[in-house]
């Protein structure tokens, strides 16, 4: 799995003119899922993502997690990041898992960060035309890969 995560001020995703989530400040997750993702994969960016000290303490240093803040989180599946760009000037998306692997995995990441946090987390809709608006908060924009563990 790899994710961008952006610490924002607010996000929103819309499908066909329709607003599917709106945050406030919190996080706004961009999430590439593979075949040879798994349930550990699953777990270990839940942890990681709940637990990244991102957001500022009193003294303006970065210090604190989503988990202090209450901010809220929304979580974007976004195939295009398992892009493989070696060959030539057209991306290949060969990595990216197909809807029969990929839809229970975003579906069963979404749930396990919504129980980790406590409320429920705001989604787009897999494989739609989605149009996310975002205000950057720093701007802090972290990626991750399950793959990059060590």
């Amino acid at each position: 799995m790899r994710t961008v995560i952006q610490r924002v001020r607010h996000a929103s995703v819309t499908v066909n003119g329709s607003t599917t989530s709106r945050i406030g400040e919190g996080l706004l997750l961009l999430l590439g899922i593979e075949d040879a993702d798994t349930e550990e994969d699953i777990q270990w960016l839940c942890r990681k993502v709940l637990g990244l000290r991102i957001f500022d303490d009193e003294e303006g240093i970065m210090n604190r997690s989503i988990m202090e803040t209450g901010g809220d989180i929304i979580v974007v599946s976004q195939f295009t990041l398992m892009a493989s760009y070696k060959k030539g000037n057209r991306p290949s998306w060969i990595r990216a898992a197909g809807h029969e692997h990929a839809v229970p995995m975003y579906e069963r990441f979404v749930d396990a960060l919504s129980e980790g946090l406590g409320k429920p987390v705001g989604t787009g809709v897999f494989g739609a035309e989605m149009q996310v608006e975002l205000v950057n908060d720093g701007p802090v924009t972290i990626c991750m890969d399950t793959k990059n563990k060590e």
